[in-house]
């Protein structure tokens, strides 16, 4: 999680990555609380806007920064998302915007992270869309499995897809 650059609404501004690789296997994140590693979930790598950046500009460095991964083409935006949840002490209150991205570099080496993210994040893996639909474990966004099988059988929808606002 990076700076608090937030918007008119107080929203904090995020870009977050649909990752998808030559198999269309998508990258997620294994996160946990800082100080309950229990306390566990997957999600989309991506964090909160610096500075003047945009979000596409956000979406790749903060991908880089997670995964090393640079060697990417990123697409359009194909979900935006309203969301809150509590996190190292703080609720979060988030507008998320998730980008496709494709590549063809799977080595995952985390190369900046932050403090607070060398504490919670527990390494990466790609998933199938079968193994996320499989998955027991806790995925945000909460449709994940669901939005990647519709995106991988009809292609990117034509403009952004508003998702339900989750609250945790």
């Amino acid at each position: 999680m990076s700076a608090e650059e937030s918007g008119p609404d107080g929203l904090r501004k995020v870009a977050r990555v649909v990752l998808l690789d030559p198999h269309d296997r998508i990258l997620l994140l294994h996160g946990h609380e800082p100080d309950d590693p229990s306390d566990d979930w997957w999600f989309t790598p991506g964090g909160g806007l610096e500075g003047a950046e945009t979000r596409e500009e956000a979406a790749l460095r903060e991908l880089a920064e997670e995964t090393g991964i640079t060697e990417v083409e990123l697409g359009p935006v194909l979900w935006r998302r309203t969301c809150s949840f509590p996190f190292a002490g703080r609720r979060w209150d988030q507008d998320e915007w998730y980008y496709l991205a494709r590549t063809s570099q799977t080595v995952i080496e985390a190369a900046a992270l932050t403090e607070l993210e060398r504490r919670s994040v527990a390494g990466a893996r790609w998933w199938t869309c079968q193994e996320l639909t499989r998955a027991h474990e806790t995925v945000y966004p909460t449709r994940l499995a669901e939005l990647l099988r519709r995106l991988l059988d009809e292609g990117p929808p034509a403009g952004p897809v508003t998702l339900d606002t989750e609250i945790v």
